[in-house]
């Protein structure tokens, strides 16, 4: 996999080369991200900021490129250019002699434990129960103990009204309940920023609710950074603090969900949206 271009050498942008200190840090900085797959161009010199503690939903057709947005932030798919920083920290380079330089796999790991993901497919291990899953990251990465982590663990499954089935594996859960032990268990290392792709999608219609409303706590917090790809428009209108219509790997639409989701402008988006709500 080819190594992103040192965006100051290759003759790139320098913003954002060295970080920033203050509480205006974004908590996720997407500069010049372009991202390929042969020919198929699906992060075309992506520029983003998300705030600290900002809720920002991403919709688009399929193929778009918004999941890939998610993924490269989780390090599952690796720029060919451009610059990501995670709370002012770069994640794929490091500042050596005033100068971008690709990072090692250390400082890769480090920069991505402030970031959660929850899939659209749960990816929980089958052999080991709800709380197993969820107490695995935060004593093999974190270096927690056995107990405490137990402990969080419990209340993690607590918030998401499962402390009941605390010894269930997979297998003896609902697709709703095994979405909400994917969002504890991403929930379990603390990280500042969740992603979550399409995390309804594969449920059927009658449990999609219930972790909706496991997605609506956390927001309500308001302590986390989320960023969402959803095609929920209902929800990503209740808790979005800003909508991005994304397509043909740009933003092309960025606002309220008033102003994107009511109101738009942009005629991609007009169709989109006429689209989605035909269905």
């Amino acid at each position: 996999m080819n190594e992103p271009t040192d965006p100051i050498d290759g003759g790139g942008p320098t913003t954002g080369a060295v970080p920033t200190s203050g509480s205006d840090v974004p908590a996720v900085r997407m500069c010049n991200v372009h991202k390929a797959f042969g020919d198929n161009v699906v992060l075309s010199d992506l520029d983003l900021d998300v705030g600290s503690g900002e809720r920002v939903v991403i919709i688009g057709p399929s193929g778009s490129g918004k999941t890939t947005i998610l993924r490269v932030i989780m390090t599952l798919e690796r720029p060919d250019s451009g610059t990501i920083e995670v709370n002012g920290r770069h994640l794929y380079h490091e500042v050596k002699h005033g100068k971008l330089k690709p990072a090692g796999e250390k400082h890769i790991r480090e920069v991505r434990s402030d970031v959660g993901m929850v899939f659209q497919h749960f990816d929980l291990f089958p052999h080991m129960t709800a709380l197993e899953n969820i107490t695995l990251a935060p004593i093999k990465v974190k270096g927690m103990s056995k107990h405490d982590a137990r402990t969080m663990a419990m209340e993690l499954l607590e918030k998401v009204g499962l402390s009941a089935h605390a010894n269930h594996t997979p297998g003896q859960l609902s697709g709703g309940q095994k979405q909400r032990v994917a969002i504890a268990r991403a929930l379990a290392t603390e990280p500042a920023v969740m992603l979550f792709d399409e995390v309804t999608s594969a449920l059927d219609p009658e449990l999609v609710g219930e972790v909706l409303t496991v997605l609506r706590d956390i927001a309500e917090d308001g302590k986390t950074t989320m960023m969402l790809v959803t095609h929920e428009m209902g929800f990503a209108s209740e808790v979005a603090d800003r909508v991005l219509m994304f397509d043909a790997g740009q933003v092309i639409e960025s606002g309220t969900p008033s102003e994107v989701l009511r109101d738009p402008q942009n005629e991609r988006t007009k169709a989109f949206l006429g689209a989605v709500f035909e269905h």
